[in-house]
């Protein structure tokens, strides 16, 4: 299982990358081969506030239906909505094609209390 070093992750196991101020959020390749395939997204409106540890959305699979948890707070700038017709990037292509949404976050503190990937890598072999 592959785990970018460049980005954030939470103990939810959403992945954060920071993007010129902005941070573009997702769920890990860990979160969607425990999930199986997905077949429906449900991600909130651009514009829509959003918080930390909170839920945001929901992605449906074969098997369940899961709460996708803001690892941070703040107003949604972008979202992805070619999930709406092509939930199966999620399976695919969890760190690329599958990113959920873009948050201008509203607390620089939050970003720091995620997880690194080798700090993710200890969670998932200790679960």
């Amino acid at each position: 299982m592959s785990l970018p070093k460049n980005l954030k992750y939470s103990a939810e196991h959403e992945w954060v990358k920071e993007e010129d101020g902005k941070l573009r959020i997702g769920i890990t390749e860990h979160a969607q081969s425990e999930l199986g395939d997905i077949v429906f997204v449900e991600l909130p409106e651009v514009g829509d506030d959003i918080e930390a540890e909170e839920p945001f959305g929901s992605v449906e699979s074969v098997k369940t239906v899961s709460e996708l948890y803001a690892p941070v707070t703040g107003k949604v700038v972008e979202v992805n909505e070619e999930l709406e017709d092509s939930p199966e990037f999620v399976n695919e292509s969890p760190y690329e094609k599958a990113w959920m949404i873009v948050v201008e976050p509203t607390d620089d503190g939050e970003l720091s209390q995620l997880m690194d990937a080798d700090e993710y890598q200890k969670m998932l072999d200790e679960a």
